[in-house]
């Protein structure tokens, strides 16, 4: 059975949710911040023939993010989401889209794969080396954007100081930098807080201060305060050569990511 999920089903959602934090990282975000009954945002769940609940899927706007735990009903969660005229993009784990999308009945545009990784622990370092890493305040927004933007792999960021300036205020987002000369240099971000887990974003250093292990010490910092908060990490990433220094500092490889467009 499939039906329309309220506050009274909160706990058990999130028992759900929890059993898998960061690969829920979205769903667990829009949740906590917009809950149950909003207009922009409905949630469903599938519950099995001894009433437990198995499958999610989250409408926020014109997005869809599906998830279970074990067999779900692909064709009822497809039915739901082609008969809404505002649906344009799906996205979520690769083992569950990957069976929704035959039964959509829109025309797909495009659909991109990225890997998908985790990390629970990290692979032991030396902390003293960290000391020269900083924590950014809403105050350091502008050099933030200004140093991501400086770095070609981020020089089409949407990103602005007045949003970087408000996640950094409201707590959805934390960056840690290095600075050397008088100026940023290198840091790491995290975006889509919740309680639960965190997406690790904009790894960047300038390209005069690359080779000395600046993002990797940044990706530290970062990566043990949040996990000495007991939330998990993630993140995306299509360039295996990155995936290996996020292996090397205790990321896995926990799937793909799907991101599908419709017309």
């Amino acid at each position: 059975m499939i039906r329309r999920l309220n506050q009274s089903d909160h706990v058990v959602c999130f028992n759900l949710l929890k059993s898998r934090s960061a690969e829920n990282l979205f769903i667990i975000g829009d949740i906590e911040a917009y809950g149950y009954d909003q207009e922009f945002q409905k949630v469903w769940g599938e519950f099995n023939d001894h009433g437990e609940l198995v499958a999610i899927l989250l409408k926020y706007q014109e997005n869809y993010i599906p998830f279970a735990a074990d067999s779900f009903n692909a064709k009822e969660f497809a039915e739901i989401i082609s008969n809404d005229p505002d649906f344009k993009y799906m996205s979520g784990l690769k083992e569950i889209t990957g069976k929704i999308e035959p039964y959509l009945t829109k025309e797909l545009k495009t659909k991109r794969q990225t890997y998908y990784a985790k990390c629970k622990r990290l692979i032991s370092t030396n902390h003293g080396e960290l000391l020269n890493v900083q924590q950014a305040s809403p105050k350091d927004a502008e050099e933030l954007v200004e140093l991501l933007t400086s770095v070609p792999e981020f020089s089409d960021s949407i990103i602005s100081v007045e949003r970087k300036r408000r996640t950094l205020t409201d707590g959805t987002s934390r960056s840690f930098f290095i600075k050397e000369d008088g100026k940023m240099v290198s840091s790491a971000s995290t975006a889509a807080e919740n309680t639960l887990s965190a997406m690790v974003v904009g790894v960047a250093t300038l390209e005069s201060y690359k080779k000395k292990g600046y993002a990797t010490k940044c990706m530290l910092k970062l990566c043990n305060t949040l996990l000495q908060e007991g939330k998990e990490l993630c993140l995306f990433y299509d360039n295996p050569q990155a995936g290996a220094i996020y292996k090397r500092i205790g990321f896995e490889d926990i799937g793909f990511w799907m991101m599908y467009t419709y017309k």
